[in-house]
């Protein structure tokens, strides 16, 4: 560290320290930065940037079904067909392994490069129930019981807590505190109270208002009118305009859909805390399950049934022919592969498979309009040697939010083992979705934005929360850019013609990825994999 840097550094700090406040220049110049794309340059140049020039193939395969793309859905659909006794098909599992479900390590410490827990499956999830049963993960027949579940695999307290940074205390909640009372306090209830009537609620049809997944949920016109406001117009219509809950509320959307409440579906919104109906705050019992690398073990459990028909490459083109489909498939390398099936399940994302499948409008599906917004994130992962000091009696959770912060907090990797003994080192991992701006905007500033910007963005949280205090463990920090980490369920999104279209298809080729329901979440994603491979089947 030059003079320069050193005085600079050391200004800032002093700075810090009062305010707590990330600036790129309090972050130290020595820190080892990694920087990951999941891919998007191989994706750009071989799915976009080839054109219709296609190359020739270098060798040639025949298989009955091949399955395009290597994610949630895709493995799903793998895992159901192996299970079911069916050889003849093949995966290719893209540029980078499981996609959001993909994980790293660090010294023993394994951690998320993208989703990092699964809730307790709802009554409606029975493929996800299957394969928890499968894996030995679910035990027993009460899915809300954390009794019926593996005890390793389950969060355990202290699962959160919320940081005031203008009082310097956290409150062991991520709901934010309200006296006793208060016009607050009585909006939150009220609030909890509604959501917790609609869950297992009905429509006029039978079906479940707020279903997960939600292809199961109620037609019912009534509540889908939900759908043509925004989150935030339906809050104000009703009363809601506490700063506090309409923080933790805008906070919520941003954590599953990556669109705050001022862009999401009021039904995305509502369906958010009406469809988990096993959420309780009874004995703070926690409802969710982890592991230290996010949703990569169960990936990694999906993958193991079908990795001898799986192949480390990504489909460029898919064209339907009057036998079936050919692929052509590349590695890393740019080797290229023509697969002939009779049946292709494309689990790969719409914005990616409308440059591989130029047929895809002859499915009912208009890429220039039926495309949701997707949002991009960085997922931030801090190694430690050592935890930083904390402040006060709330001990370290596995969840760690900050009040009025537009990131998303950060989850502690080993967690269950923090409850019994600390380790010497731990990976704290932060997640900031770019809701404040136009998805295309916030892609191209990733592209350009320098290794301290990315930083500044990404660990914000992190740094807010441990000041100066925080650098002395630090070890390095790796940054991952998920330039489409998801699609959001804006206004409107139910009645996509595009979207049903695709949910139905059932021809040569069929669909099996999480857009297909609005946002990504495991349930959904595995989904549509098993519903394809239903049909296969």
């Amino acid at each position: 560290m030059n003079r320069r840097h050193f005085l600079g550094f050391a200004a800032a700090s002093s700075l810090m320290a009062g305010c707590r406040w990330p600036s790129w220049s309090v972050i130290p110049p020595w820190l080892p930065v990694k920087v990951l794309d999941g891919g998007m340059k191989q994706g750009h140049h071989f799915a976009r940037d080839a054109g219709n020039a296609l190359p020739t193939p270098s060798s040639e395969r025949c298989v009955d079904t091949i399955i395009l793309g290597g994610g949630v859905a895709g493995l799903t659909a793998g895992w159901r067909l192996a299970q079911a006794g069916f050889k003849d098909f093949l995966l290719l599992q893209g540029f980078e392994q499981y996609g959001n479900a993909s994980s790293g390590k660090w010294q023993d410490v394994s951690y998320p490069r993208g989703a990092h827990y699964l809730p307790f499956p709802t009554p409606e999830s029975t493929h996800v129930q299957e394969m928890l049963r499968a894996f030995g993960i679910l035990q027993g027949q009460n899915l809300g019981d954390v009794n019926s579940y593996d005890e390793r695999c389950v969060v355990h307290a202290p699962d959160e807590r919320l940081w005031l940074g203008g009082k310097q205390y956290w409150h062991d909640t991520v709901m934010p505190p309200a006296k006793k009372g208060s016009e607050d306090s009585i909006q939150q209830q009220r609030f909890l109270a509604l959501v917790n009537s609609l869950k297992g609620k009905c429509g006029s049809d039978g079906k479940i208002l707020f279903a997960i997944p939600i292809a199961l949920s109620s037609q019912d016109a009534e509540w889908r009118k939900l759908d043509t406001m925004t989150f935030d117009q339906w809050l104000n219509r009703e009363g809601y305009i506490s700063e506090g809950l309409r923080w933790f509320l805008d906070y919520s959307c941003r954590d599953d859909y990556g669109f705050g409440s001022d862009k999401v579906s009021a039904w995305a919104g509502i369906h958010y805390f009406a469809s988990r109906v096993h959420d309780s705050e009874k004995d703070h019992q926690t409802s969710l399950l982890t592991w230290g690398a996010g949703l990569n073990p169960l990936a990694e459990q999906l993958s193991q049934a079908s990795l001898a028909q799986q192949l480390p490459q990504a489909a460029i083109r898919l064209v339907e022919t009057s036998h079936g489909v050919e692929v052509w498939s590349t590695d890393m390398q740019g080797k290229v592969t023509l697969i002939r099936a009779k049946r292709a399940i494309c689990a790969m994302p719409l914005h990616v498979l409308k440059h591989v499948f130029p047929q895809l409008k002859d499915y009912g599906f208009d890429v220039t309009q039926d495309i949701l917004p997707h949002v991009p994130w960085l997922v931030s992962n801090v190694w430690l040697n050592g935890f930083p000091r904390e402040v006060g009696d709330v001990p370290l959770s596995w969840e760690n939010l900050v009040y009025g912060s537009k990131s998303l907090g950060y989850v502690t990797a080993p967690q269950q083992l923090i409850r019994v003994a600390r380790p010497s080192h731990s990976v704290f991992t932060a997640y900031h979705s770019f809701a404040d701006q136009a998805p295309e905007s916030a892609r191209a500033w990733m592209q350009k934005a320098s290794v301290h910007e990315l930083l500044d963005v990404g660990i914000q949280d992190v740094i807010k929360v441990y000041g100066t205090d925080l650098w002395p463990c630090v070890a390095g920090v790796e940054i991952m850019m998920r330039g489409h980490a998801m699609s959001a369920p804006v206004k409107g999104y139910l009645s996509q013609k595009g979207l049903l279209a695709l949910r139905d298809a059932d021809q040569k080729v069929t669909f099996a990825h999480s857009d297909l329901s609005g946002y990504s979440i495991f349930e959904e994603a595995s989904w549509w994999g098993w519903q394809a491979a239903g049909r296969i089947i």
